[in-house]
């Protein structure tokens, strides 16, 4: 299970019950439909799961996606790397040619799935990777090693089919960074067998906590956030490495959805993902005596089985056996807990969320709960949630610059 505990005032009630009819609004409206994907996708397991048991032969799944076609899916990998899987997931999520050749070098091609992942179907940086892959393995018949996720209609749906490629769609009204809970997460977890039916119920425990039952406490820190006089930096501190992914999806989550214009004004609320302990010997100072604009999110690991500290009688390290019979996952939540204590006593805005283990179950609740959370924030902030028009500046001045 979940505990999120809170270390800052709630505001009034009504205030907080009005924002939670307006996220409900927005839920029942269908318009935005990563709210209902732990419900869709479940009839989706079966057309995922059959469609498996055609990759005999294949022990490596190749991801080639970039940003929401890809970090959510990282994250989710990275933070169940201690889990068995039945092939090797791996990704090309940037056009920097040494990422490109790591992962060819480490594959056989034969043996290899490409999943080419472009919501828009033609992001630049997918489909030049794509083309790079035919240019050098010139495959005579693409349908074996290559599957498309895609939205319905795409060229790069037409060119799948003109091809005997199989294609699953992403529903058009899921955004790419909301897409994790999509095909394009399930897929490649799914195929290197990872729980996904347990991802989804996750997931769907989340909301049916926070939609169905109406706990508004993800409401009200919502609220809190969107109008700290102060405080316009966001930090999750993870204390697991295991959780340094999913930190990474939060910031793509947090800053494309949140950074926005609204009129002359210009809005946002900055991200920051650290990882505990490590970061406690840099990000932490700052936070501790620096500009009081920071709010914090910790996230704690409930189960520490892990290796024991010997309590070894060695000269010169007296000051430190006061740890001496502690396992390390108990210190490093003793680690959490001290920090959140320090920052609490400095006046800051803390939470805490406690996670009993990290497995499908938990992260699906997570990356709703942040989904969620996202949305109720830029409902508050009176912004577009979903657009990234700063994202699209760039991309047409690159495709001028290259044009000329």
């Amino acid at each position: 299970m979940i505990k999120n505990s809170f270390y800052f005032n709630f505001d009034d009630e009504n205030i907080i019950n009005e924002y939670a009819k307006r996220v409900n609004l927005e839920h029942d409206s269908g318009e935005i439909g990563y709210y209902h994907l732990p419900d869709l996708n479940k009839k989706e397991l079966d057309k995922i799961l059959e469609y498996e048991k055609n990759l005999k032969g294949i022990k490596n799944i190749v991801l080639v996606g970039i940003g929401g076609s890809s970090l959510g899916v990282k994250a989710l990998k990275m933070a169940m790397a201690q889990k068995q899987h039945t092939r090797e997931l791996f990704f090309i999520d940037n056009v920097d040619p040494s990422v490109f050749e790591m992962v060819n070098k480490h594959i056989n091609f034969e043996e290899s799935l490409f999943i080419i992942s472009s919501k828009s179907g033609n992001t630049i940086e997918t489909i030049s990777i794509f083309k790079c892959l035919i240019d050098i393995y010139k495959p005579a018949d693409l349908s074996r090693n290559f599957l498309i996720i895609t939205d319905e209609n795409t060229t790069l749906e037409q060119y799948a089919k003109e091809n005997n490629i199989n294609f699953f769609n992403i529903p058009k009204n899921v955004g790419g960074r909301f897409s994790v809970l999509s095909v394009i997460g399930l897929v490649p977890l799914a195929f290197c067998g990872y729980d996904i039916s347990l991802l989804l119920d996750g997931a769907m425990y989340c909301k049916k906590q926070y939609i169905d039952e109406n706990d508004n406490s993800i409401i009200s820190k919502a609220y809190h956030y969107a109008t700290h006089r102060n405080a316009d930096i966001n930090v999750v501190f993870s204390y697991s490495s295991l959780l340094d992914g999913f930190n990474d999806w939060y910031v793509q989550l947090w800053a494309e959805s949140l950074g926005k214009k609204n009129g002359y004004k210009r809005i946002g609320r900055t991200p920051v993902g650290l990882i505990g302990s490590k970061d406690q010997h840099s990000f932490l100072q700052l936070i501790m005596d620096g500009v009081k604009d920071k709010t914090i999110t910790f996230i704690k690991v409930k189960n520490t089985n892990s290796v024991k500290i010997p309590s070894l009688n060695i000269s010169h390290f007296k000051d430190c056996d006061f740890v001496d019979g502690l396992q390390l996952g108990e210190l490093i939540n003793f680690q959490c807990d001290s920090t959140k204590m320090a920052l609490v006593q400095e006046g800051l805005s803390v939470d805490v969320i406690e996670l009993d283990m990290i497995d499908e179950w938990h992260m699906g609740y997570l990356v709703y709960y942040y989904e969620l959370l996202t949305s109720a924030t830029g409902i508050m902030l009176g912004i577009d949630t979903y657009n990234q028009p700063g994202v699209e500046i760039g991309k047409r001045i690159l495709k001028n610059m290259l044009l000329k």
